[in-house]
């Protein structure tokens, strides 16, 4: 007896949607976080960063506050932290960690400041380099307005004035 079609695509469905989910958790788990920083961080020499439950926590909290607005809006507590805002809900840890990365292109190591244009940073890409932050903690919510809100922490943080990230 031969199944109906209907059971078919209903089987191919949850098939795909359990797929799905599970590829959508994989790109956000501590270890993707975790290997995008190390992976920045070994370009430049620099040693790599574990990831700490406890900075972890602190990073969920406060993406947690954040999920009813999604302001970029810095916590102003013990760790470095960088922060960032998607448009939908479908951004990554990839797109954050990237985001971030990519203004290695604005750091001028020779004179250890930015040279980006009005309205540009380099500052999210020096504190994932940054040699002396050892321990890492990440969190991502999705937002009540929609998008994404994603925020790291850095501990020891990083970014002192005067001092090179490497």
């Amino acid at each position: 007896m031969a199944l109906p079609s209907s059971f078919f695509f209903l089987s191919l469905f949850v098939i795909f949607f359990s797929l799905f989910y599970t590829i959508t958790l994989a790109q956000n788990s501590p270890q993707d976080f975790l290997d995008l920083h190390n992976s920045a961080r070994a370009n430049v020499n620099v040693g790599p960063m574990s990831w700490s439950d406890t900075v972890a926590a602190y990073a969920q909290d406060y993406a947690s506050q954040r999920a009813a607005d999604c302001q970029l809006i810095h916590s102003g507590g013990p760790y470095g932290e960088n922060i960032y805002w998607g448009s939908t809900e479908e951004f990554t840890a990839a797109d954050a960690v990237g985001w971030w990365v990519a203004e290695k292109q604005y750091y001028d190591y020779e004179s250890n400041s930015c040279s980006a244009p009005p309205d540009e940073s380099c500052l999210h890409y020096t504190q994932v380099v940054w040699a002396n932050s050892v321990q890492l903690g990440c969190a991502r919510v999705t937002c009540n307005i929609g998008g994404t809100f994603i925020t790291c922490n850095y501990d020891p943080p990083g970014n002192f004035n005067g001092e090179r990230p490497y």
